[in-house]
C-alpha cells in the first residue's frame, strides 16, 4: 500500500512531474505482469530474487516494482526520498524484465485498491498478478479495501519463513480460502479471474528492508553478491 496527498508526502522530494517517465511501463495486450509494491526503503537483493522467482513460477512476462510515496501502515518511520528509493531500486533490479515505476506518485493514489482500479481501467488487456510476501498477507485485512483488491486481481503470496504459518492462519487467508489454488497450478494464476490466489514456497532469502535500516532510518551498507 502507499500514501500520497495533494502535497508532497513524507519521503517525496519532487512533484509527480519529475516521475512522469516512470508511470505505466511499456506493455502489450495479453502480457502477464506481476506487481510488487512497497516503499523499497531500501530495495535489496531479496526484492530481485522474489521477482525472478515469481516470473519463473507464475510464467510472467514482466515484473513492475511500484515504489510508493509512503505506506499508511508504516507512518512515522524514517523514509528516504522517493528519488533516492527509485534510483536505488533501479540499481538493484538489474533485469531486462523488471521495470521500476513511481506510478502512485504520478497518478496520486493513496491506496493499493485505487492503484489497481486505475491500472485495470488504463491497461485492460494486461493480465496482472499482485505479489506480496507472507508477512503482508498476515496483515492484508488491515489494507484499505482489501476484499476489493482480492476481487480485482489474482494474488501470489511468497512464503517468507518464519511468517508462513502465521500468514496462512490470518483473517484474510481464511476469508479467501475457497479461492486458493495449488502451487502446481500457479502457472495459470495470471489467466484466472479474481478472486484467485496461491501460496508459493521455496523462496528462502532472510533479507528485509527493516533489517537493512539503521535505528536512525539510514540505510546500512551492503555489498552486492
Amino acid at each position: 500500500m502507499s500514501a500520497t496527498s495533494g502535497t508532497a508526502p513524507p519521503g517525496t522530494d519532487a512533484p509527480a512531474s519529475a516521475c512522469l517517465s516512470h508511470g505505466i511501463p511499456p506493455h502489450t495486450a495479453g502480457m502477464r505482469i506481476g506487481l510488487l509494491g512497497g516503499s523499497f526503503n531500501p530495495p535489496h537483493e531479496a526484492h530481485r530474487a522474489v521477482s525472478v522467482f515469481a516470473m519463473k513460477r507464475l510464467g510472467l512476462d514482466r515484473i513492475w516494482w511500484l515504489v510508493t510515496p509512503g505506506n499508511p501502515l508504516k507512518q512515522g518511520r524514517a523514509l528516504h526520498t522517493l528519488r533516492d528509493r527509485m534510483a536505488a531500486a533501479e540499481a538493484v533490479a538489474r533485469h531486462p524484465r523488471i521495470e521500476v515505476s513511481c506510478l502512485e506518485s504520478v497518478i496520486g493514489t493513496r491506496y493499493t485498491v485505487d492503484t489497481m482500479t486505475y491500472l485495470r481501467r488504463r491497461c485492460p488487456g494486461a493480465r496482472f498478478v499482485w505479489i506480496m510476501g507472507a508477512d503482508n498477507l498476515a496483515q492484508f485485512d488491515r489494507w484499505e479495501g482489501w476484499r476489493r483488491i482480492a476481487a480485482m486481481v489474482p494474488i501470489a503470496v511468497i512464503d517468507r519463513p518464519p511468517d508462513g504459518f502465521r500468514a496462512l492462519s490470518c483473517t484474510a487467508a481464511h476469508a479467501l480460502a475457497p479461492y486458493r489454488i495449488t502451487e502446481r497450478s500457479a502457472g495459470t494464476l495470471a489467466d484466472r479471474r479474481a478472486p484467485a490466489w496461491t501460496f508459493l514456497t521455496g523462496m528462502k532469502s532472510p533479507l528485509s528492508s527493516t533489517r537493512l535500516r539503521n535505528p536512525d532510518g539510514s540505510w546500512k551498507e551492503t555489498s552486492s553478491p
